[in-house]
């Protein structure tokens, strides 16, 4: 009785892990979007004032930060698959519970850090006349790079399913 309880325990801790990864990175892609969504805003209040069109391409790097919690699932989906075997579940317990909140800071953070830099980038648009977008979509691509990495170095941690 006490061995499949702690098994339980075990696989809880392993479950934790692949849902707070999307989670997390749920949340860094809300905190970026935001972020972002209040410098567009700004940026759109201050054009209508100068009888200027609104420019559409804040929406670009407004939505860029969404894209972490799609790494995030990937991840989640992938960990799911090593529920399907109670036995490497459990003996893997700590490994996919140490992935899930590795992925979900990584995307987390990333997502954060991209909203911060598309916030900046909207009120350097807003400012410059609408200069410079290519370099503010690789300086978000680059944080992007981060959330990439950290789902492909990741996904490689996951256990394999023996074959039946």
């Amino acid at each position: 009785m006490l061995l499949a309880a702690a098994d339980t325990i075990w696989r809880f801790l392993g479950e934790t892990g692949s849902v707070m990864s999307l989670g997390m990175a749920g949340l860094g892609s809300a905190i970026g979007i935001g972020i972002a969504g209040q410098a567009a805003a700004g940026a759109w209040a201050k054009e209508a004032r100068a009888g200027r069109n609104l420019s559409f391409t804040y929406i670009i790097l407004v939505g860029m930060p969404i894209s972490q919690t799609l790494y995030a699932m990937i991840v989640m989906v992938n960990m799911r698959g090593v529920f399907a075997n109670a036995e490497v579940a459990i003996a893997d317990s700590g490994l996919l519970l140490g992935v899930g909140l590795a992925t979900g800071m990584a995307e987390m953070l990333s997502a954060w850090m991209q909203g911060l830099v598309g916030a900046a980038g909207i009120r350097a648009l807003s400012d410059g006349e609408g200069k410079g977008l290519a370099f503010i979509i690789i300086a978000m691509g680059i944080v992007e790079t981060v959330g990439i990495f950290a789902m492909v170095f990741l996904l490689g941690m996951i256990p394999e399913i023996p074959a039946v």
